[in-house]
């Protein structure tokens, strides 16, 4: 009898055990002390840089991570993410959420998890107009910077194995030893791309994009709740057409691109 009456306290503490943890969620932080804590590019505009004048994170990512502040009924604080960075700010618990231009790969599931998908881009070089370069097969035994932690550089070799890697921390300063001539061209995500070629008529874009780069935001695993009300979040902002009014704010048009459907 004592031996029966231990095993059915044991199944009882055993089934308390999952609800215990599907209440533990970072939704529940998050809501009772009404502020999210958002990792953000600072150096890859349009999607996150600072503003000259103001000195706050500005672009496509903030306007989207405070929209679904907003949802929450929660305020957003931000704080930079580099791209060797933001997996860790999210594995130590700095951050609650990351918005920076991280593609969904199935490596970077192993020490966190994703939501859906809020962004599709690819991935080629840019150099500069005086280098004759035109096609990714001209980057063999040519430097190209690249950043640190991104999978922009890696993803050259495998279609021009020969290109030197040149790495930097920061977009920016990759963006600097292109155009002081101290690399032959810089490999990125095509958002900042075109964003340089822009702003930059001594820059161009080399040939097509070689990737194709899905982006999705950055949460702690095992938490689904945390990550349902991120995707249910998103998918209204996307319904409710505020996803295209900031996509057109900070690109010129409408995404041409669909966002995964999400179940309601």
């Amino acid at each position: 009898m004592r031996r029966l009456a231990l095993a059915l306290v044991a199944l009882v503490a055993l089934a308390a055990v999952p609800e215990a943890r599907a209440a533990d969620s970072l939704l529940d932080k998050v809501q009772q002390k009404k502020e999210m804590i958002v990792g953000v590019k600072y150096d890859f505009p349009p999607m996150g840089s600072i503003n000259k004048d103001s000195g706050k994170p500005e672009g496509f990512e903030v306007d989207l991570a405070n929209e679904i502040a907003k949802e929450l009924g929660v305020k957003a604080t931000f704080v930079q993410a580099l791209s060797k960075t933001r997996i860790p700010l999210i594995v130590n618990g700095n951050v609650d959420l990351i918005v920076a231009t991280m593609t969904h790969k199935r490596d970077r599931e192993q020490a966190i998890d994703f939501t859906m998908h809020y962004m599709i881009t690819g991935q080629r070089a840019v150099t500069r107009k005086d280098t004759g370069i035109t096609h990714v097969s001209q980057l063999a035994g040519k430097q190209v910077a690249s950043v640190q932690g991104g999978n922009a550089g890696p993803n050259l070799l495998k279609v021009q194995p020969k290109a030197i890697l040149v790495q930097f921390q920061e977009q920016t300063e990759a963006l600097l030893a292109l155009k002081q001539k101290k690399v032959d061209a810089v490999v990125s995500d095509d958002v900042l791309n075109q964003f340089w070629v822009k702003q930059d008529p001594s820059l161009m874009l080399v040939g097509k994009l070689y990737t194709i780069e899905p982006y999705g935001m950055g949460v702690r695993q095992n938490d689904s709740r945390w990550r349902n009300a991120i995707n249910q979040a998103l998918m209204e902002i996307w319904d409710s057409g505020r996803y295209a009014e900031i996509h057109v704010k900070w690109f010129g048009q409408k995404p041409e691109f669909e966002i995964p459907w999400y179940p309601k």
